[in-house]
């Protein structure tokens, strides 16, 4: 559920400004409202340490992800601070070391063809009245070349030659002499073998810093937690002599905060938010429902303060989707033993533990639907004794009308919830009007799709139900009911066509759910006609079903996060009216202290 807030004002003495922000990061409740943009420019120095660190863990994740085996080497006693600035200044010289050898190679690769040479000895000719140039010229401009000048071929490629040209002084020729190297070809090379040697060797000391990130990312939380204090300092409102500052608490914490206030002396308003705050969004539910936490946060979507809570519902839902979309006992317990493994592994280091039971109970659903169907990494393979606990389900006009009965349920939830919210206000009956379109629009798709007799009653809910919807989405006793007809007119005829095609929209659920199984039959199949005659043959065989199996999961995995997040995020929300317009509850706190 969305936890209920207070906006809370506290006025004290400039003087103790600083003071009661680090008060309040000790407290850790106040979501704070800035009052003014904080001035940025009292926070620089911090903003460029905080980028630095950014930058320097980076590097580190980036060495420790293409190196799957590190040394592990004891940590040292260092000062973090200078060691952050090591790492980026390893990482910019490597970059230009780099960009030097690249550019080094370029020229060797350029002046190999005119052979090795010293540009030293060339110059120190030319002071003794020994001229040597090189030109690229035509073949056929060879003859050009004063008679009283030496003219070496040193390559003819393509209709074109290299010369090098020996004078005792200038020559006056209609070509342009190369501009020499600053070093001999063999030159260039040692020098681009140092360079790689010196990059290996930062390499390798950089490689040994990688057991500093866990280190960073403490500073970089230590940063943060400044930054945050900072701008918040820099945000209150100042009259005179007083600074008052702003923000939300949840309501159970406004008794702490007053004990707070009366011992440190603040002054404190509290109040309920107005309809013009933005107030931050605080979700609190049982354990079992907040598993599905994760999925909100990676989708990074977060319902606004006065919309509604679907936690429960999209877990509900959600779970089902997987079962029937993942559709296989066999790919479910695959599920089941990678969440197990990515537990056994990670678990100790994540505190919360949510995402892998959340992973189980999804697993669980495909193992479940896979039982029900009788399907165990395909159906064509299995002997006829393996039968499916619900032969009904093996038939397809059958698991369509289900998807058609499970978006009904799930669509007439929400405008149940809506009308439960509005009650006794008798606008919930318009509400009442939505869910007999729903089973309306239920009854019409069986009719229209699978072929089945309209029943007679349903006429009855394309009656009942837009009546209720025009005469009671904005009835209002004291204004001008014409007007209310008018608005539950047009409320019904934007979405009365949708409400069909939202139910419709759930036989996705077996059109993916279909495919899967197809897809597993068809490289059983091809697998089993090569079968294990040789071992070569068997081989192959293994190796078609592992590629062919392993792509069917992902395929299954990718249609979860497409049809089953959409069904709750888009069909069903549109119903509850709900936008995702919310942000996350982020109170100020106090982070780690520096390593």
């Amino acid at each position: 559920m969305i936890v209920s807030m207070k906006k809370i004002a506290i006025i004290v003495q400039s003087k103790d400004a600083d003071s009661t922000v680090r008060h309040l990061r000790k407290l850790g409740i106040l979501h704070v409202e800035h009052q003014k943009v904080p001035e940025e420019t009292n926070i620089d120095a911090l903003v460029g340490n905080i980028m630095l660190v950014n930058k320097a863990i980076d590097i580190l994740q980036k060495i420790k992800q293409e190196n799957k085996k590190i040394e592990k080497i004891k940590k040292e006693k260092h000062n973090h601070g200078l060691e952050i600035k090591h790492v980026v200044d390893l990482r910019d010289r490597i970059d230009r070391l780099e960009e030097y050898l690249r550019t080094n190679k370029s020229r060797v690769s350029e002046w190999k063809v005119w052979g090795d040479f010293d540009p030293d000895k060339i110059k120190a000719l030319a002071l003794k009245n020994i001229y040597i140039r090189l030109y690229r010229v035509p073949k056929k401009s060879i003859k050009d070349f004063p008679k009283n000048c030496i003219v070496k071929v040193l390559l003819i490629k393509n209709g074109m030659a290299n010369l090098a040209v020996i004078s005792q002084q200038e020559i006056d020729v209609p070509f342009e002499a190369l501009t020499f190297p600053k070093a001999g070809v063999r030159q260039m090379e040692a020098r681009s073998a140092e360079d790689e040697k010196v990059i290996k060797a930062i390499k390798e000391d950089l490689k040994k810093r990688v057991c500093y990130i866990d280190d960073f990312i403490k500073i970089r939380e230590v940063l943060d937690s400044e930054m945050e204090f900072q701008k918040t300092l820099n945000g209150t409102n100042q009259s005179g002599a007083l600074v008052s500052l702003t923000g939300f608490v949840p309501q159970d914490t406004v008794k702490t905060l007053l004990q707070n206030a009366k011992k440190e002396k603040w002054g404190v308003s509290v109040k309920d938010p107005s309809p013009d705050d933005k107030v931050p969004t605080l979700i609190r539910n049982p354990k079992w429902v907040s598993i599905i936490a994760p999925i909100f946060k990676m989708m990074e979507i977060v319902p606004g303060y006065k919309e509604l809570d679907i936690s429960l519902w999209f877990l509900v839902f959600l779970s089902i989707f997987f079962g029937m979309l993942i559709g296989d006992a066999g790919y479910g317990a695959i599920f089941f033993v990678i969440t197990l493994l990515a537990q056994k592994k990670w678990g100790k280091i994540t505190p919360n533990k949510s995402v892998f039971i959340l992973f189980y109970t999804f697993s669980v659903c495909a193992i479940i639907w896979g039982f029900l169907t009788g399907t165990f990494f395909g159906q064509a393979w299995l002997p006829e004794s393996v039968k499916p606990l619900i032969p009904a389900l093996r038939d397809s006009k059958n698991i369509q009308a289900l998807c058609f009965l499970i978006g009904a349920i799930h669509l007439s939830i929400a405008h149940l919830w809506r009308a439960i919210l509005k009650a006794p206000s008798t606008k919930a009956l318009a509400d009442v009007g939505w869910i007999t379109v729903i089973w309306g629009a239920f009854f019409l798709a069986k009719t229209l799709i699978l072929r089945e007799d309209f029943p007679s009653f349903a006429k009855w809910f394309f009656i009942a139900g837009p009546i209720l919807v025009v005469f009671f989405t904005d009835l209002n006793l004291n204004k001008n009911m014409l007007k209310g007809i008018g608005s539950g007119f047009g409320n019904l005829l934007l979405n009365f066509v949708n409400s069909f095609t939202d139910v419709v929209s759930y036989i996705r659920l077996f059109a993916v759910g279909l495919s899967t199984v197809a897809i597993a039959d068809a490289f059983n199949k091809m697998a089993l006609e090569i079968g294990f005659n040789s071992f070569l043959a068997g081989l192959g065989t293994v190796l078609i079903l592992f590629l062919g199996h392993t792509l069917n999961i992902l395929l299954g995995s990718l249609a979860v996060l497409v049809h089953g997040v959409r069904l709750n995020v888009l069909e069903f929300c549109s119903h509850i009216n709900m936008t995702w317009s919310g942000f996350s509850y982020r109170p100020l706190k106090e982070r780690e202290e520096r390593v």
